[in-house]
């Protein structure tokens, strides 16, 4: 729209043409007032029953909330307005006009039960509350990305369409691809690892992931969006680093720069993780969730952590933390072991809330990779376009990956993950 002006930026003393969505109207009697709201905030339209076109007066106070309009007119201070200015309107012109029923209150004056919310997104995403939330996911992005530039990083795409799964298994998607049996890929892990090995050395990729898995909790998502780091010629310890440096990187790109979005979302005291996060071993970890006293039976070497213990041990740590050194029986077969072969490589990086983040150092000699894949039960031969480059000079390489949805709604404390995802798609929606 030619000549518009964002609401924010009215100033006094000009005119302007602002245009948006119809957020309320107050008729008082002689004056009424009508708060059109856009990208950028609100403005208060004045109307001045006895001087103004009966016309435009008859139009604007019939207009059902949310319908979208465009005005014109003089602004004037006005200290008793939202926000100091409002406009007298010269010209009003009804774009797209709204049913007066709506299935949801976009002011957020009246509540709403999240499906009625994901079923309306687009109204949903109204709310300054909800479009704060996806901005400082934008935020998040971009402040990683910049971040992995910074540590020479080359943004890379791999296939979302594969022949196999990146860990075989039955939580995979299957689709007919021009007559044969394809997947939706769980990961893009076997392809960035193969990146290492070519002149990119060192890779990022941020790109949805699908996992048919049948839970059915606050905190899964069977598509969601991966932050996927892997780097030649670095270890475990060094993979941690960059996991740790991207990682604040993403909440001081959002003290920084998102501040009025927390304010909305109510947070006064936003805080950026000091750095630093503690590594535990497995072994320590199983020990420091056994002395909470938490859990109905006590862990014993070999168990995977269950969700009650993961809180446990975050309540006693109390902050981010990386647990290493799992038994490599847990762990998958691309993840290399150290000297003995009962401890792997491997870590996560844990939120006292839930884990975050999965990697390790990878195996980079061909006979331990064909081995680990024969342990797991998994064909090597129908894995040939990952394993043959293995034979041509496969550097020592590590990496990891971790959800954007899950770091939003740790940083924000969301009561599910499916607010930090503007479609989630679960066992039970895949619509819209």
């Amino acid at each position: 729209m030619e000549n518009r002006t964002y609401t924010a930026e009215a100033e006094p003393g000009e005119t302007a043409t602002v245009a948006g969505w119809v957020h309320e109207v107050r008729d008082l009697g002689g004056i009424a007032f009508l708060i059109l709201r856009d990208k950028s905030g609100k403005i208060q339209i004045k109307f001045e029953k006895d001087e103004m076109d009966d016309e435009i007066v008859e139009t604007g106070l019939d207009l059902a909330r949310e319908s979208v309009i465009s005005v014109t007119g003089a602004v004037e201070e006005e200290p008793r307005a939202p926000t100091g200015v409002e406009i007298t309107p010269e010209e009003l012109d009804v774009i797209a006009s709204a049913e007066p029923e709506l299935p949801l209150d976009p002011s957020g004056k009246v509540d709403a039960e999240l499906s009625t919310r994901l079923d309306n997104r687009t109204l949903d995403l109204r709310k300054e509350e909800t479009k704060a939330i996806f901005e400082i996911r934008a935020e998040v992005l971009r402040a990683v990305r910049e971040s992995f530039r910074e540590i020479g990083c080359t943004e890379i795409n791999t296939p979302k369409i594969v022949a196999t799964g990146t860990e075989g298994g039955t939580e995979l998607f299957p689709i007919t691809y021009f007559g044969q049996e394809a997947f939706m890929n769980q990961s893009p892990q076997l392809f960035k690892q193969l990146m290492v090995g070519s002149g990119l050395e060192r890779v990022f990729e941020i790109g949805p992931i699908f996992r048919a898995e049948e839970h059915n909790t606050p905190r899964h998502l069977n598509e969601a969006t991966m932050i996927d780091f892997e780097s030649a010629f670095i270890d475990h310890e060094e993979a941690m680093d960059a996991c740790e440096r991207t990682l604040l990187a993403a909440y001081e790109g959002v003290a920084e720069n998102c501040e009025a979005q927390l304010e909305t979302l109510g947070y006064d005291d936003f805080e950026v993780p000091a750095e630093g996060f503690p590594r535990l071993t497995y072994e320590e970890a199983i020990e420091r969730i056994n002395a909470t006293g938490e859990l109905d039976e006590q862990l014993v070497w070999g168990d995977d952590l269950p969700t009650e213990g993961e809180k446990a041990l975050g309540d006693d740590v109390g902050g981010h933390y990386f647990v290493t050194d799992w038994p490599s029986e847990i762990k998958p077969f691309y993840i290399q072991d150290h000297e003995g072969g009962e401890l792997s490589k491997g870590f996560d990086l844990m939120h006292p809330r839930m884990e975050l983040v999965s990697g390790g150092q990878r195996e980079h000699r061909y006979d331990h990779l064909v081995e680990g894949f024969e342990q797991q039960g998994l064909d090597p031969a129908q894995f040939e376009y990952y394993t043959k480059m293995f034979k041509y000079g496969m550097p020592p390489h590590a990496g990891w990956a971790y959800g954007v949805e899950r770091l939003v709604m740790t940083m924000l404390d969301l009561g599910n993950i499916r607010e930090a995802v503007l479609f989630p798609r679960d066992r039970q929606r895949l619509s819209p």
